[in-house]
């Protein structure tokens, strides 16, 4: 199964996340598919960068998000 999900990014207590779609049998930080965004929870307020484009295609193909990205997703819009 595909899964949209965060790739976690960034030094140790500065973490810095990248938006990706990847096999759910894969490690969270090993081999993606595609990159889809990104999200830095350090910036007050978060930074939210996200291709709607590629996320609908990606939905539309059978993706899961996770509920972590699916609140980002929600909070992007």
């Amino acid at each position: 199964m595909v899964k949209i999900r965060l790739q976690r990014q960034g030094a140790k207590k500065a973490p810095f996340y990248h938006i990706v779609v990847a096999d759910s049998r894969s490690p969270r930080d090993g081999k993606i598919i595609e990159k889809i965004g990104t999200y830095n929870p350090m910036t007050e307020p978060s930074t939210i960068v996200l291709d709607k484009e590629k996320v609908e295609k990606w939905i539309k193909n059978g993706a899961k998000p996770t509920d972590t990205v699916k609140t980002l997703i929600e909070k992007a819009k």
